[in-house]
């Protein structure tokens, strides 16, 4: 799989891309993933990424020149399944999401900045348009590396344990999965719960089921408002 995150301020997401399970998919040949910056894509001499908005709004908004030419750089050389954009409007970013982005063999993640972005760049390339939430961030860096992230683990062979994954919370839409307790039994008064260490598989697999359709209820139960 080929991730290219298009962005006024790559560098932000460098570390992030160079740790953990993204480091190891991208050791291991499982994911490619590439970050554009806009300044390498302008043709001024002060390599100019943003201008004010036409029609007098506060802020700065980045200019279509850049991501037209990267697009046009892009797409000559491959084509991409999906081209992830954020946008206030856009669908809620969920794990059927990241199961869709997951299938693909090439994605464009478009990460906005400042006041946001010409809009004729959407217009002309987006085919997603999704949102991690109704509040504000300085730019779409962050949601990018959620997405990359909520990807990549779902590819065949990132992950050590194979079946890690697929007892996650949302694997199975809008499911939350059971709590998980490791060593010791009892920390500061506090036991695991005594069916986990029975060792009767049936019985924990029962509790599990329980505890999830538990946690799924409070979950939909403080959820109902949106």
């Amino acid at each position: 799989m080929r991730i290219d995150v298009i962005s006024a301020v790559p560098d932000l997401m460098v570390s992030n891309l160079q740790n953990s399970i993204i480091k190891r998919a991208q050791n291991k040949h499982i994911v490619e993933i590439y970050l554009h910056s806009l300044r390498d894509y302008t043709t001024d001499k002060h390599r100019m990424i943003d201008d004010k908005p036409f029609g007098g709004s506060s802020g700065m908004v980045l200019k279509p020149e850049p991501f037209f030419n990267c697009f046009k750089k892009l797409l000559s050389e491959r084509s991409y399944d999906n081209v992830i954009f954020s946008s206030a409007g856009g669908k809620k970013y969920d794990q059927s999401y990241a199961k869709k982005f997951s299938l693909a063999k090439n994605i464009i993640i478009v990460a906005g900045h400042y006041k946001g972005i010409d809009d004729r760049v959407r217009e002309r390339f987006a085919t997603d348009e999704i949102s991690i939430g109704n509040f504000i961030l300085s730019g779409g860096e962050l949601l990018a590396l959620v997405i990359i992230d909520s990807v990549v683990r779902l590819l065949p062979g990132v992950l050590g344990d194979s079946d890690s994954a697929l007892t996650d919370s949302f694997i199975d839409d809008q499911i939350i999965a059971a709590p998980e307790f490791t060593r010791p039994a009892e920390i500061d008064g506090m036991k695991v719960p005594d069916v986990l260490l029975s060792g009767n598989e049936k019985e924990i697999i029962k509790w599990k089921n329980r505890q999830s359709e538990i946690l799924t209820k409070k979950w939909k139960k403080n959820n109902s408002s949106e």
